[in-house]
């Protein structure tokens, strides 16, 4: 296996994670008071803050709650449910420092060993745990001892990230199954050991008003999809018709007809059922499995024939250094 497939245990410099949660506070998140809010200073993203984000709104009570359940005695698994990607990373980060300094964080392999031998030692030195697909066994039990030396383990993300910021997605079961381990471990010794998952649900706010600015956006966007614009109507009527549009080119795919009047829920769930029909016959799976089972089991249909494919590269290698071995001349005679 190449490097983005072995996992590595993370070695964690407190001094350098200090440093990382200063920079990702400013130059990530809130940019440099004084240059963030001056032009042209303010169309830098590392001064502006690349996720401009001003202000945490984190309740004292809230930081304290999660703060108790962290620390020697017991075992966290910190599970963040949240609407999108990249900000939220930086935001879970922010978070951690304050009730988990040296909380160990997941992150994809893509990251943590794909992008060279030096950047892996430097997000292991951040203490990142390396998710690999399909191989992730060494990943929880490094997870489980080092949340029973009392610090918090972050999994990112946790959940389905969509773009909901109102309620809380359905948890993967990798925090239960790694806090059960842990319970387990802990009460060898301490009939009390406590172990908590705790999740953690946040969400933006824009604190201006950016109308305009997303008004470009969606004509952006409609420009790229060569969709018919609405500019007259109000900005959610905007939204509207770009996601109904994408819906429509979905059913047309899918051979339906949207009935007439019908909610955008209603055709939305139709051609995920049509999808999820053609997606059990693919993977020989029970058609009327509920939608997340169905994807598991796409999932780990689709590492089974990734191995199944490795192997035969193994074997098809094999058989070709075999065949070059054999047929290969022997010493040449030493002329004189």
């Amino acid at each position: 296996m190449g490097r983005i497939d072995v996992f590595v245990a993370p070695r964690p410099n407190p001094a350098l994670i200090k440093v990382m949660t200063i920079v990702n506070r400013i130059v990530m998140l809130r940019g440099v008071p004084g240059f963030r809010d001056l032009l042209p200073f303010n169309r830098l993203a590392g001064l502006r803050g690349v996720a401009n984000i001003r202000h945490i709104d984190f309740p004292v009570a809230d930081q304290q709650k999660l703060q108790a359940c962290c620390g020697e005695g017991q075992a966290t698994f910190i599970t963040p449910n949240h609407p999108e990607f990249f900000t939220d990373w930086m935001i879970d980060k922010e978070i951690v420092s304050r009730v988990s300094p040296l909380a160990a964080s997941w992150a994809t392999h893509g990251v943590v060993n794909g992008l060279g031998r030096l950047m892996q030692k430097f997000w292991l030195a951040n203490n990142l745990i390396a998710q690999i697909p399909g191989n992730s066994e060494a990943a929880k039990a490094h997870s489980v001892d080092w949340a029973l030396k009392g610090h918090g383990v972050l999994l990112h993300p946790e959940g389905s990230v969509g773009w909901h910021g109102n309620y809380v997605a359905p948890l993967l079961p990798g925090a239960v199954e790694m806090g059960l381990a842990a319970l387990k471990r802990g009460r060898e010794t301490n009939k009390d050991f406590k172990v908590w998952v705790a999740p953690v649900v946040w969400k933006l706010a824009f604190i201006g008003n950016v109308e305009r600015p997303l008004a470009r956006e969606c004509a952006y966007v409609e420009k790229k999809l060569k969709m018919e614009s609405v500019a007259a109507g109000s900005l959610p009527e905007r939204v509207y018709s770009i996601y109904s549009g994408l819906l429509s080119l979905d059913e047309q795919a899918c051979g339906l007809t949207a009935e007439a009047g019908a909610s955008f829920a209603s055709r939305q769930q139709r051609v995920l059922a049509e999808l999820g029909l053609r997606l059990a016959d693919a993977v020989a799976a029970e058609p009327d499995l509920d939608l997340a089972e169905l994807l598991r089991r796409s999932r780990r249909w689709l590492r089974e024939g990734k191995a199944d494919a490795d192997e035969q590269k193994c074997e098809n290698w094999r058989k070709r250094s075999s065949a070059s071995s054999a047929s290969a001349p022997g010493p040449s005679p030493i002329r004189r």
